[in-house]
C-alpha cells in the first residue's frame, strides 16, 4: 500500500469517526434525562466530548503521519506532498 493510499484511508477513517461522534450523542442521547450543571447530559456530551475527540484526532493523524514519512524517507522513497 502506498503513502497515498495510507493518508487517504487514515483521513477518511478519521473523518467518519469525528462525524458519528459529533452528532451521534446529540441525537440518539435525548433521551438521557439527567441533568448536569442545568443543562441536560446529552448537551455536555455533545459539546465537550466532540472537541475532546476532534484534539484526539489530530493528534493521531499528525503521529500516524510523522511515522509514515519518516519510514518514506527510511526507505528513500520521496515523501509526496498531495
Amino acid at each position: 500500500m502506498t503513502f497515498i493510499h495510507k493518508k487517504r484511508i487514515l483521513t477518511a477513517v478519521l473523518l467518519l469517526v469525528w462525524l458519528l461522534v459529533s452528532f451521534g450523542p446529540s441525537f440518539f442521547a435525548r433521551d438521557l434525562t439527567v441533568m448536569v450543571g442545568g443543562w441536560p447530559l446529552y448537551f455536555w456530551m455533545a459539546a465537550q466530548g466532540s472537541i475532546l475527540l476532534f484534539i484526539c484526532i489530530v493528534v493521531i493523524y499528525a503521529w500516524l503521519m510523522n511515522h509514515w514519512e519518516a519510514q518514506e524517507a527510511a526507505a528513500g522513497r520521496p515523501v509526496p506532498k498531495a
